[in-house]
């Protein structure tokens, strides 16, 4: 992996508590919760325009996608492997591997909080929940979402459990994250969009996931109230995963 930044010149204060709070949340994920993690692209902020380590000028995610093609092959939850990989690059991405301890549902942010209030309502488990941040509606990220984490084995499951509540294909805008496929953790920045966040942060009382089925009805009316009448989003891995890899990632 490349050299980032830091190995260049010195950090100031701001950057060094930055660093500092990648390499202590990438750990903890790996010690605590014993998630597998893996370090993705950075961002470069020196006298040009913020950009990704990538080299794409036309990043659809810069500073928070996988920096080399075999990412997922090398993730580990070992906490001291973890800590070695921030150690040599303290500004990388903090990716969480989905298919493996957990998948995800990710929806837009007002769909998932409507969903989230009416889930809490209703006294249904949930696990952690992540705020992931975009560059509004119709862009390449499709603006800010909220990440759910539920039990490994989902999104083989989600098409049919969408037809079974009237939803077809490509009706609502709901991402499935599973084998193969990532999301970013906090305190992740992506590019000038902001910070990935916790809407719920893992905690002792969640540390058991719900299945998907648990939570897809309600996710699924929350989508379907938000969604134009003319939406057609087809469900599929996420972007990133969906999209040719930056053309500087070997």
């Amino acid at each position: 992996m490349e050299d980032t930044l830091g190995a260049t010149r010195p950090a100031g204060p701001v950057q060094q508590a930055a660093r500092d709070l990648l390499v202590d949340a990438a750990v903890r994920y790996a010690e605590e919760r014993h998630w597998e993690v893996s370090p993705g692209t950075w961002l470069i902020e020196d006298d040009g325009p913020l950009r990704c380590s990538c080299g794409d000028a036309g990043c659809p995610a810069p500073g928070a996608h996988p920096a080399t093609r075999d990412w997922a092959r090398k993730a580990s939850a070992g906490p001291g492997v973890v800590r070695r990989w921030w150690t040599d690059n303290p500004l990388a991405s903090v990716l969480l591997p989905t298919g493996r301890t957990f998948d995800a549902i990710d929806v837009p942010e007002i769909a998932g909080c409507l969903a989230l209030a009416r889930m809490e309502r209703m006294g249904l488990q949930l696990g952690p929940v992540l705020a992931v941040p975009g560059d509004g509606p119709g862009g390449p990220g499709r603006g800010r979402r909220l990440v759910f984490l539920v039990l490994p084995g989902s999104l083989p499951k989600l098409p049919e459990l969408l037809r079974r509540l009237g939803w077809g294909p490509g009706r609502l805008d709901l991402v499935g994250h599973g084998e193969g496929d990532w999301v970013i953790a906090p305190p992740t920045r992506v590019g000038v969009h902001g910070f990935a966040q916790w809407a719920r942060e893992p905690t002792a009382l969640n540390r058991w996931l719900p299945e998907a089925t648990e939570l897809i009805n309600p996710i699924a009316y929350a989508c379907g109230r938000e969604a134009p009448l003319s939406s057609s989003v087809p469900l599929s891995p996420s972007l990133s995963a969906a999209a040719p890899m930056p053309a500087a990632v070997q």
